[in-house]
């Protein structure tokens, strides 16, 4: 029989209409997701190896950096960051604080992005659904990247 938890509020966020969202937003993670691990393990079952995990040196923490490189990897939830295949639908309650969330969220990427690549850096955002659709295909995509930086050092 599950307990009663009681979630803390933080102010972040508004109340959620229905106790099971509040459950639910609760469990999302910000590291080592699903997508991420699911990338990494045929990541390494096709020998692709010598990343470094969120790694902090890099503006964004990339969810998987080759720093010897300049390549990043952002693996993104198609939810939190407005995946563009997938088109995730807007939540119905709250729509004002969504909209401005998933706005911010999205500047947030492009920011990343646009500093690494005034310092020289490469960036592949990899999509949650893309991971699920065909996650050898996107290794494949990291592969031929590594390949081609490879060849012009």
């Amino acid at each position: 029989m599950a307990k009663n938890k009681t979630y803390k509020r933080d102010g972040r966020a508004p109340i959620p209409v229905r106790e099971s969202t509040s459950r639910l937003m609760s469990k999302n993670k910000s590291k080592n997701t699903k997508p991420e691990i699911a990338l990494r393990k045929e990541m390494w079952r096709k020998r692709i190896r010598g990343y470094r995990l969120h790694w902090k040196k890099a503006p964004g923490k990339p969810d998987i950096a080759f720093p010897g490189r300049r390549i990043a990897i952002f693996v993104n939830g198609c939810f939190w960051h407005r995946c563009p295949h997938c088109q995730p639908q807007l939540p119905k309650s709250n729509v004002d604080f969504w909209k401005n969330k998933f706005e911010k969220n999205v500047e947030r990427d492009k920011k990343k992005r646009e500093q690494l690549a005034q310092i020289g850096w490469e960036t592949i955002t990899i999509w949650e659904c893309q991971i699920k659709n065909n996650v050898i295909e996107q290794v494949e995509r990291i592969r031929q990247t590594l390949s081609r930086k490879e060849g012009q050092q």
